[in-house]
């Protein structure tokens, strides 16, 4: 398990991210729409797994307005925002935005995906919840990157992320 913390308080999740150069887990997520997302309809796509805990709070709107911004316009990218959030939540907060370069996702209909990526929250206040970590996957399918953010307020390491995607072959 990992350990994190909001506000300096210690939580921890189900386990770790993948590790890098493992073929990542499969999903399928929600789409805001209620239709079934998975890897596989993006073969041959870069992924930008951007987890967090709700599209409701500062931080995670933030990343997700910023991932909309820069790695939406990535060549043979996609970004996937997933959350525990409602599909209706994702919708509402990407048409009040005007977010057109990811795609949100809800894990309601999926607890095993946490379980798999390491990302659900098993202690405290937001146990439940995902975590805030950042996921790459290569066209092939394999985890590139991984960052699982130390501190739930804080954002993730956007440079790097966006760094490791630009590097990956498209």
């Amino acid at each position: 398990m990992a350990h994190i913390t909001l506000q300096g308080n210690p939580l921890e999740t189900s386990g770790e991210l993948p590790a890098i150069g493992t073929k990542a887990p499969s999903f399928s997520l929600t789409k805001t729409d209620l239709s079934d997302c998975t890897p596989q309809d993006f073969n041959g796509k870069k992924l930008v797994l951007n987890i967090f805990p709700s599209i409701d709070t500062s931080v995670c709107a933030a990343s997700v307005r910023r991932f909309n911004k820069e790695a939406g316009e990535a060549k043979n990218g996609v970004v996937l925002c997933i959350s525990a959030d409602l599909p209706f939540a994702h919708n509402r907060f990407c048409e009040a935005e005007g977010l057109k370069n990811v795609i949100p996702l809800s894990v309601f209909r999926a607890a095993g995906f946490g379980r798999d990526y390491g990302v659900t929250i098993s202690t405290g206040p937001l146990k439940g919840l995902l975590s805030r970590a950042i996921v790459i996957i290569d066209k092939s399918g394999k985890v590139a990157y991984t960052e699982q953010v130390p501190e739930i307020t804080q954002e993730p390491d956007y440079d790097q992320a966006l760094r490791v995607l630009a590097d990956l072959p498209d």
